[in-house]
């Protein structure tokens, strides 16, 4: 057993990183200027999308992407139960109905049969989240959204740098959400970018700096006008250059930190493959995965045990882990304000009740990998039913 806690998922800071936020401390802007700019333009380039505008946090592009979309009071947005709670949330926050539906049982990706079935003449957009980094049948989502009319906005907060039939997620015109939260793939402490249209950002940027014409760096830069006009009431989502100083280098670093968690994820596939008690992540050809999660599930009657005492076990020999996620129609808010039981959505109530995230991050050495599997293993031979 190891000696020492194994944490789920840290983030990896470099002395790069440091010294872009110390040379930020140090310069005139520290709230939204040039390196903020910079890392928007970068960002952009590097998944070839329109144009991208950096927020602070990938709630907040989504909520930013439903109002300049124009979603509202009595309109209806379908997505998935099985996500976290911010990607229903901002449908609350806009005062439209959300609409959840089932994933496929392989991905755990909102299965486009299901957002069929829930089209009503009050649906008005589709929130899909590309759940642990596998990209969601997006040609099916497209197809059936172009038929009825419907925006589509991308919960992409797992699925940097995930690739749909040879194209980065995000590099559509249609709006994607990014998140840079501490754990994941790319991160800024908090933070999150909103990519699409160019004229869609447009809008969106002056909805997100409380609907004034111009931000602070254009007001108070050389050559800037002291003169803005509030268009509308916006809100306060901007990022800060303090943020994106740490962004600036991630993204550099990002092909180099994706290869190694791709080595993390060959390892733990290699030594669980032949384990007829775990059921691995889902892989279709035509993507390529982010390994955002990576999503073991125990297959029923496998294990004495179920998926909490199979977690506990895990800690005991100092391995951390998670869940993703506690499917949204089983939380109080929204089981009560809807009426929802656990069997109304059963392929994600049965599969969140096997699941289990395993530690995946460019920290872990080779012995902190070894250390997991060897764990794992030990918990279903002792438990095996």
């Amino acid at each position: 057993m190891r000696e020492s806690y194994l944490p789920f998922s840290p983030p990896l800071i470099g002395e790069q990183e440091i010294n872009e936020v110390v040379d930020t401390l140090r310069s005139d802007w520290i709230t939204t200027g040039p390196k903020t700019k910079r890392f928007e333009n970068d960002f952009a380039v590097y998944l070839q999308a329109p144009g991208a505008l950096a927020l602070n946090s990938c709630t907040a592009a989504l909520h930013t992407a439903l109002v300049t979309g124009g979603i509202g009071p009595g309109d209806e947005v379908i997505t998935t139960t099985l996500t976290f709670a911010a990607s229903v949330n901002v449908i609350e926050h806009v005062g439209a109905r959300p609409v959840l539906v089932d994933v496929e049982p392989d991905t755990l990706n909102i299965d486009p049969r299901k957002i069929e079935e829930a089209v009503t003449d009050r649906t008005r957009a589709i929130i899909v989240v590309h759940f642990a980094g596998h990209p969601v049948d997006l040609d099916s989502v497209h197809e059936l959204a172009a038929a009825k009319g419907l925006l589509v906005v991308e919960d992409a907060a797992h699925a940097l740098p995930a690739k749909y039939k040879g194209h980065y997620i995000g590099s559509g015109i249609n709006p994607a959400a990014f998140s840079f939260y501490a754990t994941k793939n790319l991160t800024t402490a908090e933070g999150g970018m909103l990519t699409g249209d160019a004229e869609f950002l447009e809008q969106a940027r002056v909805i997100s700096l409380h609907g004034m014409s111009r931000d602070a760096w254009k007001r108070y830069g050389k050559g800037g006008n002291w003169y803005y006009e509030v268009t509308l009431p916006g809100f306060k989502y901007n990022m800060t250059d303090i943020q994106a100083s740490l962004g600036l280098w991630q993204l550099k670093k990002l092909s180099s930190l994706q290869a190694r968690r791709n080595k993390v994820v060959e390892a733990y596939h290699n030594a669980f493959l032949n384990e007829e008690a775990l059921e691995l992540p889902a892989l279709r050809p035509e993507v390529e995965h982010a390994w955002h999660l990576y999503v073991l599930r125990l297959k029923d009657g496998a294990c004495k045990v179920g998926r909490d005492r199979f977690i506990k076990e895990l800690s005991d020999l100092n391995i951390g882990t998670s869940v993703h996620f506690i499917p949204l129609h089983l939380h109080p808010y929204y089981r009560k304000k809807y009426g929802f039981r656990p069997k109304d959505f059963p392929q994600a109530y049965n599969n969140y009740r096997r699941m289990l995230s395993l530690p995946l991050n460019p920290r872990l050495s080779d012995r902190d990998v070894t250390d997991v599997i060897e764990a794992v293993l030990e918990v279903v031979k002792r438990f095996r039913q």
